[in-house]
């Protein structure tokens, strides 16, 4: 629970609030931009103004039930309730946003594709119960799609609740992913099925392997993202963990495919008019990295 001691001075007077325990993880402000800010500070969120209306409560409590580290606090029970029935979130083309975000993943997102040929989790959510049960109730979970090391959260959990596959590139697991039923290998991308495709992008982490979805929705892990500040596509040297070099040329192999919609672990969704302008905002990209390789 958030704590009202730690409420942050920046918070706008009111009961909803966000304590000094953020992570600065952007679901909040994602989730409910006009309630939530960043900081001058850049380091965490906080309470720009209180909501207003329903649908501004019902969004700052869904901010609530996603933060990985209970960092916001004060909104009503009723509210919370229908957050919590509100997750998965459904986005467009079959995939649902899961909210439930875990601290083990440092607040990132996760998602769910629902397909006639079986349900597809992409990175791990927190196992939170109202989770678990509405996924059942979703046609539960065949595989899960770990983009890499650092978004695995609570993987086993889900292993053990729906008998998934999971994935994950060989070079990205660790003592606990040893037991990861599929091990991608290489640096090319491999068929998962008729519409889904691997696409290994290291960079970030030597493993970080991307998933295509129908040529149309691209879940990049933390390859690539949508910037916060303007609308255009990003990356950062400074969450690289692996190489740059290696990333910025993964970032241009990724030209070779197509899709309109970015979806990351860390960072904005980003969706263009199309494929060709997608393609022009990605070119624009590795421009970008190729001009500052180091």
């Amino acid at each position: 629970m958030a704590r009202l001691a730690d409420r942050l001075p920046e918070n706008a007077p009111g009961e909803l609030f966000v304590d000094s325990s953020c992570i600065d993880c952007d679901l909040c402000r994602q989730l409910a931009p006009g309630i939530f800010a960043r900081s001058d500070s850049g380091d965490r969120s906080f309470v720009s103004r209180q909501p207003q209306t329903d649908d501004e409560r019902l969004r700052a409590a869904m901010a609530l039930v996603a933060c990985p580290t209970t960092s916001i606090g004060g909104a009503r029970k009723a509210d919370v309730d229908a957050a919590v029935r509100s997750f998965p979130e459904p986005l467009g083309s079959d995939v649902w946003f899961c909210g439930f975000a875990s601290a083990d993943s440092y607040g990132a997102s996760s998602y769910l594709v629902r397909r006639e040929r079986g349900n597809v989790l992409v990175d791990s959510p927190r196992a939170a119960k109202p989770l678990l049960a509405r996924l059942v109730e979703l046609g539960g979970v065949r595989t899960m799609f770990l983009s890499h090391a650092d978004d695995v959260a609570d993987h086993r959990v889900f292993r053990e609740r729906f008998g998934c596959d999971r994935v994950l590139h060989r070079a990205d697991v660790r003592s606990d992913t040893a037991g990861v039923e599929r091990q991608l290998e290489g640096g090319d991308p491999i068929r998962l099925d008729e519409d889904l495709l691997a696409i290994p992008v290291p960079g970030h982490t030597r493993g970080n392997t991307a998933l295509l979805y129908r040529d149309e929705v691209l879940f990049s892990g933390d390859h690539l993202w949508g910037s916060e500040s303007d609308d255009r596509l990003s990356a950062s040297r400074g969450v690289c963990w692996y190489s740059w070099r290696e990333q910025t040329e993964s970032m241009a192999r990724l030209l070779e495919h197509r899709f309109e919609w970015v979806l990351p672990g860390h960072g904005r969704p980003y969706r263009a008019r199309s494929a060709r302008a997608m393609r022009a905002e990605l070119e624009s990209l590795v421009a970008r990295m190729r001009a500052h390789p180091s």
